[in-house]
């Protein structure tokens, strides 16, 4: 699992550094500097993802996972948010049941 964690935080640093950028210039300033088309591009890449996955298209499955983990990365850096932050929820829930962390949930 050590090659995907690296290259996750790597790629959450890059994302990082790109926010002084020129968003006509980085794809990666452009959704850091709006939140909303950023977004857009999550559910958008999301759906391709299940979309993929509904066809059993392997390839789809891996290409379009990576672009879901660059847009969520985007996401939770734009709303200042970290990995830590999501690692911290995700060990909270560890050896909970699924059915019963869903329902402890309110609306």
């Amino acid at each position: 699992m050590t090659r995907f964690n690296d290259t996750l935080e790597r790629l959450a640093a890059t994302i990082e550094v790109r926010r002084g950028a020129d968003p006509a210039t980085s794809w990666s300033a452009k959704l850091l500097a709006d939140r909303p088309l950023a977004a857009k591009k999550l559910a958008e890449e999301a759906v391709e993802l299940a979309l993929a996955a509904v066809l059993n298209d392997k390839a789809a499955i891996i290409a379009e996972s990576a672009d879901v983990l660059y847009h969520w990365l985007a996401v939770i850096a734009g709303a200042g948010v970290t990995l830590d932050d999501v690692a911290a929820a995700l060990e909270a829930r560890e050896g909970v049941s699924g059915v019963a962390e869903k329902s402890s949930r309110t609306s």
